[in-house]
Order: C-alpha cells, then sequence, then structure tokens
C-alpha cells in the first residue's frame, strides 16, 4: 500500500512542485519533499515557527517520563514559543495531497520523502484552524516562553524519537 504523503504551505495555489537544492546539502540532488500521514501534525504551523515534537518511546525512564510527559497522555508532544501562538491561530494552511510513486523515503523517523521529479498534487484543501487539526491530531500542544531548556532536556535525554524544526527562529 502506498504510504499517503503530504507538502503543506502557505501558497494555496501551486500546480506544480518542481524539485528545489536541499539547502546545506549541495552533494544531494534537487527535491520536491512530502511527509506520511504519521508525521504530518509536526507541520500544521506556519512555515518559519520554530517548534519541537516529541513521541513517547519504550525504553524511558520513570524520571524522564515524568519530566517530558508530564501528566500527559499523548503519545506525541509539540512545544512552541509563546511569541507564536497569535501567528498560529490566525494562520491558514493550504495540505497538497502528493501521489507517492515517484517518492522514496528520506528519513522514517521524520517521515520525509523525496521526489527527484516534478510533481503535480492530486489536491489541496484548506486548513483554516490549526490549533483545532493539531487537537483532533491527538498531539498535545504546549506553548512556552523560550524551546531552549526543553531543547536543552531533550538533548541531554535519551529520548531518540524527536524533530527540531527551524531552531534558528527561536528566542
Amino acid at each position: 500500500m502506498e504510504p499517503l504523503l503530504h507538502h503543506f504551505s502557505e501558497e494555496s495555489a501551486i500546480s506544480r512542485f518542481v524539485p528545489r537544492p536541499r539547502p546545506g546539502r549541495d552533494d544531494l540532488p534537487a527535491a520536491v519533499w512530502a511527509v506520511d500521514e504519521e508525521h504530518s501534525v509536526n507541520y500544521f504551523f506556519p512555515r518559519e515557527c520554530p517548534r519541537i515534537i516529541y513521541n513517547r518511546q519504550p525504553g524511558l525512564d520513570g524520571r524522564e517520563e515524568r519530566l517530558l510527559f508530564g501528566m500527559s497522555g499523548a503519545s506525541r508532544i509539540i512545544l512552541v514559543e509563546s511569541r507564536w501562538l497569535e501567528r498560529i491561530r490566525a494562520a491558514a494552511l493550504y495540505r497538497y495531497e502528493m501521489p507517492a510513486d515517484t517518492f522514496q523515503m528520506e528519513d522514517d523517523s521524520a517521515g520525509y520523502y523525496v521526489s527527484d521529479e516534478t510533481v503535480v498534487p492530486r489536491s489541496v484543501d484548506r486548513m483554516p484552524d490549526l490549533l483545532g487539526e493539531i487537537a483532533r491530531s491527538g498531539a498535545e500542544l504546549r506553548v512556552t516562553p523560550s524551546l531552549f531548556p526543553a531543547r536543552d532536556a531533550i538533548m541531554q535525554s535519551s529520548l531518540r524519537q524527536f524533530s527540531i524544526i527551524r531552531f534558528h527562529n527561536a528566542r
């Protein structure tokens, strides 16, 4: 069964996705990026929004479990800075469904797929309520003044199932 792949954008009318150079990776061919359904919630944010996403995993000791998940029953936690909350609330995204036939898995832990061919999306739908979409996904959204303490705690933990996205925009 083909994976369900999406590309998320703030642009509403992309008729073709043309491969683009990979930032900082001149040694790799240009690519069109997509993400699988399981990891799509990681992209329910304005593009430049810094965020940390981590997942419950076997083998965490009790101290790390309490530190990272507390009383949460969610298996995925997403942290954003409080200064981004209004932008998330006001933003709308467009979810492009991508045909999977030319895509190859790039990073299984992040759900990234790439294609070196131009891709015509199958469909596009508008996502006007990003906070609602995040809530419906089952992920827990945490809003914090700074991502730095969380990043440092995660990097010092045994947690290995995490993503840190657009951290250069964190304060």
